[in-house]
């Protein structure tokens, strides 16, 4: 059984920013394997269902990004999953609109939703994809609520679709043969 988590933050006001990718890609494997993901549980909403014949549980943290990792702790506790049982998909400043990363581990990187996930569960070894939201010209508050372009929107969709891919792969053969496939994922248009 795997957890795959998005992070982002509840409400209207935050849908299609970019801090809610992670969200936004929880939508997009739901409706892709017909997930129900509205039952509220561990200070979030989750959906149970299989994804290649195994078993998974989504996501989306309510409790605002910066306390994500109490959501994740509680769902591990219930289901007694490892952290090697866990998808954490989220924004990251410093990849370009685009593109995605996949790692085993890793620091958080000045992302709080990672913070509070690696002081949750004391590790800062689990599987991430991170998808690249760009780096701010600004205020990084401003930039990461902020939305985005029409075409850098255009751009997501495949984006998402390549990270539920990397869900698949992580699921069935590991987080190193993600990485060997998708880690140089490139745009079909920038291909």
């Amino acid at each position: 059984m795997f957890l795959v988590v998005g992070l982002g933050n509840p409400g209207d006001k935050y849908d299609g920013t970019r801090h809610n990718i992670g969200f936004e890609t929880i939508d997009y494997i739901a409706s892709k394997y017909n997930i129900d993901v509205t039952r509220v549980k561990f200070k979030g909403v989750i959906g149970e269902g299989f994804i290649g014949g195994e078993k998974v549980i989504l996501l989306k943290p309510t409790t605002y990004m910066n306390l994500s990792g109490e959501s994740v702790r509680e769902a591990m506790s219930f289901y007694k999953l490892s952290e090697e049982d866990i998808i954490i998909i989220y924004d990251d400043i410093s990849l370009e609109v685009g593109k995605i990363r996949i790692r085993e581990k890793g620091s958080a990187g000045g992302h709080n939703g990672i913070k509070s996930i690696i002081s949750n569960i004391n590790t800062d070894v689990f599987p991430r994809i991170k998808i690249g939201v760009g780096q701010p010209t600004g205020d990084l508050v401003s930039h990461v609520l902020g939305r985005f372009s029409k075409e850098e929107a255009e751009d997501l969709k495949e984006v998402i679709e390549v990270s539920s891919k990397a869900v698949e792969i992580i699921m069935k053969s590991g987080t190193k043969d993600a990485m060997n496939k998708l880690n140089g994922f490139k745009l079909s248009k920038n291909a």
